[in-house]
């Protein structure tokens, strides 16, 4: 149910990125969750062969707030949310032989996210949905980019990306037992920068994703799950030159969720398993669930 937290870790790095587990499952219509994360990532950074940039390393963190709703839709349950992130980063690699670095501090691109269940689930009061028992889940999503991030078209290395994002999904969950088993896929697309490196065009084709969970409940509130995902795609155009690779990377992790008092901590671990094109991190976050809704 409280599900924006894993979004919201990985939300700022990249939306093809994600190790989102029980992003469908249901809850009662009315809920509110206020998130605050903290996450860390640290690792490698895959240039492309076209570009004189050699040994790349990044350490990123991310502090973020989130805030998300349930409702009904159509009869059917659904919630939307925002993600606001702050982000620092630190980028080095040598750049014609010679050693560069860059730090970069602000606001990055909000996130939002609009998701609701096709098929096993409809709008329920917390009385229903008390008594309710799912199986099986069918969810469509939608995680939109909004381009506020801090962004300076002097340079290579920016918290924001000057274009808009989108990423749909259709994901499915089958429930059995303490045993829950989750899949999606879906695409993300992106509007062109029309201001790289002062005023050339930077555009992205779209990225086929696929993202899949393993989730033991414990008990309500309280479950640990196995989380992988594959992604391809996203050939960056700079000026009408496409850049020489494509990505087709994959990254598997871990996720526990633990009961907080009435609330929820969760603690998520991921590193990169294949690497091709990007970054090839080793991520840690942390989150911290508060909801409430009003009783009827």
């Amino acid at each position: 149910m409280l599900i924006l937290a894993s979004w919201i870790v990985t939300t700022p790095v990249l939306y093809a990125q994600d190790l989102v587990p029980a992003a469908y499952t249901p809850g009662p219509v009315g809920l509110n969750v206020l998130t605050l994360v903290a996450n860390f990532n640290k690792g490698d950074i895959t240039f492309d062969p076209s570009l004189p940039i050699e040994d790349g390393h990044a350490t990123i963190s991310v502090a973020a707030v989130g805030y998300i709703r349930s409702f009904s839709l159509f009869g059917r349950y659904a919630h939307a949310g925002i993600i606001v992130p702050i982000v620092h980063g630190h980028v080095q690699g040598v750049l014609f032989d010679e050693f560069q670095e860059r730090t970069r501090t602000g606001v990055g691109d909000f996130g939002l996210r609009l998701a609701t269940n096709l098929y096993g689930a409809r709008a329920m009061t917390l009385k229903e949905f008390a008594a309710y028992r799912w199986t099986t889940i069918v969810g469509f999503g939608l995680v939109v980019g909004v381009p506020v991030g801090e962004y300076d078209d002097t340079k290579v290395i920016n918290i924001g990306t000057h274009r808009w994002s989108f990423k749909p999904e259709i994901g499915v969950s089958r429930r059995r037992g303490h045993w829950t088993f989750e899949g999606d896929v879906g695409m993300v697309a992106f509007t062109d920068n029309t201001n790289f490196l002062n005023g050339g065009r930077r555009e992205q084709a779209l990225i086929a994703t696929f993202q899949g969970h393993v989730i033991y409940t414990i008990r309500p509130n309280f479950w640990v799950a196995g989380d992988v995902n594959f992604w391809r795609g996203g050939r960056v155009t700079t000026n009408g030159t496409p850049a020489l690779e494509e990505q087709q990377n994959s990254r598997v992790g871990a996720t526990i969720a633990m009961p907080a008092g009435r609330q929820q901590l969760r603690v998520a671990v991921s590193g990169g398993a294949h690497t091709r094109l990007g970054g090839d991190f080793w991520s840690l976050g942390v989150s911290y669930n508060y909801a409430w809704m009003r009783r009827k």
